[in-house]
């Protein structure tokens, strides 16, 4: 029943989101070569995935946005498992997290390029950065928050490092790191189309705007609509994740 609920909740939104595209469209004062109807834009979606396009560029993001988001996520965690159990080296750390956390990754867009030319990895270093703090301080954060209970009771049975971090802390602050990893996850893939509108030629962010250079908005909205749904689907698959390592664990819902 919640499976049917959800499905059910999905279509609806979906077809009020197409119902209020298509009054704007009907309302405004553009033409549809400037802003697409519906039919039109899910006409071009289905040209691109005849042609194979779509399928490739589709294939080309998922794999760089793979690469950039699970290494920055397992570095990320790793680090913050050590350095939420070195309070007094992250003293020293913290700072310079806090100084380049808020700096958007497309601000190393230039530098990104000119270190490691054009092709893949501009834009996995792109989705790297926009992953990697998010990740970092929600695992340390996390660490900081454990119940000491669990410390003493690892001293009580002579549990000692490094398996208290593995069996004792990391299970403990895996909610918190997962909420952490969510967060990340918005952020990567958004960076992700942003950095393939430079410095590559391939990859969804390349087919917006090369549907820009070439004035067709209707594949622009397409692509769009793509990166949407991708999201989204990537942000079920891993909440599914989490909930199957929980339940693993004792703690996730039947």
């Amino acid at each position: 029943m919640k499976a049917l609920r959800t499905i059910r909740n999905v279509v609806v939104s979906f077809a009020i989101l197409i119902a209020i595209w298509q009054l704007a469209f009907t309302f405004c004062h553009f033409s549809e070569a400037l802003f697409p109807s519906p039919a039109r834009a899910m006409k071009a979606l289905v040209e691109t995935f005849q042609s194979g396009a779509m399928i490739k560029h589709i294939g080309t993001s998922m794999y760089r946005f793979a690469i950039g988001y699970v290494s920055a996520v397992v570095i990320a965690a790793l680090l913050g498992l050590i350095l939420g159990v070195l309070p007094k080296v992250f003293q020293f750390v913290n700072p310079i997290a806090q100084l380049l956390r808020p700096i958007s990754p497309m601000a190393w867009a230039p530098f990104i390029v000119l270190w490691f030319g054009i092709g893949d990895v501009p834009a996995i270093v792109v989705v790297f950065i926009a992953a990697f703090f998010p990740v970092l301080l929600s695992t340390v954060a996390a660490v900081n928050n454990i119940d000491p209970i669990y410390f003493k009771v690892s001293q009580n049975f002579g549990v000692k490092q490094p398996s208290i971090t593995w069996k004792v802390i990391f299970p403990a602050a895996f909610p918190q790191i997962a909420s952490g990893a969510h967060l990340a996850l918005g952020s990567a893939w958004v960076f992700l189309a942003a950095g393939e509108m430079n410095g590559v030629q391939s990859g969804l962010g390349y087919m917006i705007v090369d549907a820009r250079n070439n004035l067709r908005t209707d594949v622009l909205l397409a692509t769009i609509v793509v990166i949407g749904a991708l999201g989204l689907a990537l942000d079920g698959l891993l909440r599914l994740i989490e909930k199957t390592t929980l339940k693993a664990w004792g703690g996730g819902e039947a």
